[in-house]
């Protein structure tokens, strides 16, 4: 049996203790420091299928190491970076969308604590409590030198064309594409296929519905090189920065949205994409839509 050293011993106690542990044993330079121990939030996250749906117990332990106050305090909240602060950033990375990974989620909620002035360093610890009867987590270390110059990209907003689905399969969607290409790059939504697979339990014609929609977008694909499906906010977003067309595959978004539209007809679906997207317009091909609260027009077939 080989005999641990001291320094490996100390880097196990480390990895287990409460993060303020690491901060302390790897700061290079005297920081003023304010954590959060044991805050515990009920949420759905995870990547396999038995955790849709189920609400899990996540715990968080955080250190935040930041910058000495340069002249006299004064007992002034706004000149400190206040605890709110901490369990905001949880709240609104959790409230964002709905995530499979941990890791993400603790990226997510670093990246926007290191958007504060005062931070310098974050130590963030997130750990399931009712995976089973033990603890399952990951713990991570950024820095503010790490995303330092890190622009906030401003946000692009689309144009939505809605496709109805004999728009979908009419000759004329390549003389549509071409005078719709502008400045605002186009995403298009599709009109649900007319189908009869009515189930009787919600969570699987929700996957269904979804489903089908997904399918319209891989066949409409098929029928301009132009066209790439977009199934993530990261995809669509990417896309829209290299100005191509993309068709909106909506399944996962939907599932893993905190907050989902009410239903996946057109109407509704659309509009709730419209509202995560901050499109600038909706054209309609074929099919009219309600007002949506912004810039529409009406494209006849």
């Amino acid at each position: 049996m080989v005999a641990q050293s001291d320094s490996e011993t100390t880097e196990i106690q480390q990895a287990f203790d409460h993060p303020l542990a690491r901060s302390e044993a790897t700061a290079a330079a005297p920081l003023n420091r304010i954590s959060l121990r044991d805050h515990i939030v009920e949420v759905e996250i995870g990547a396999f299928q038995v955790e849709r749906d189920l609400i899990q117990r996540l715990s968080f332990n955080v250190v935040v190491e930041v910058a000495p106050v340069a002249a006299p305090l004064e007992d002034d909240v706004d000149r400190i970076l206040s605890y709110d602060k901490v369990t905001e950033a949880i709240a609104t990375e959790l409230a964002a969308e709905r995530l499979n990974l941990l890791e993400t989620l603790a990226d997510n909620i670093a990246a926007r604590i290191l958007a504060e002035p005062q931070a310098r360093r974050v130590f963030l610890r997130i750990e399931k409590l009712d995976r089973g009867p033990f603890k399952l987590g990951v713990e991570i270390v950024r820095s503010a030198a790490e995303v330092a110059g890190a622009a906030v990209a401003k946000a692009v907003q689309p144009r939505l064309v809605y496709l109805s689905s004999a728009a979908q399969v009419s000759e004329a969607l390549a003389g549509w594409l071409d005078d719709l290409a502008g400045a605002a790059p186009l995403v298009l939504c599709l009109e649900a296929p007319e189908g009869n697979n009515a189930v009787a339990d919600i969570r699987a014609q929700l996957n269904i519905d979804l489903l089908q929609l997904d399918q319209a977008a891989w066949t409409l694909m098929s029928r301009d090189a132009r066209l790439n499906v977009a199934n993530t906010r990261t995809e669509l977003d990417w896309a829209m920065k290299q100005g191509h067309i993309s068709i909106w595959a909506p399944a996962k978004m939907v599932l893993d949205a905190t907050t989902p539209p009410e239903t996946v007809d057109g109407a509704a679906l659309t509009a709730w994409f419209a509202q995560e997207m901050q499109a600038a317009e909706v054209v309609t091909i074929g099919a009219e839509l309600p007002d949506l609260g912004l810039p529409q027009r009406h494209i006849t077939l």
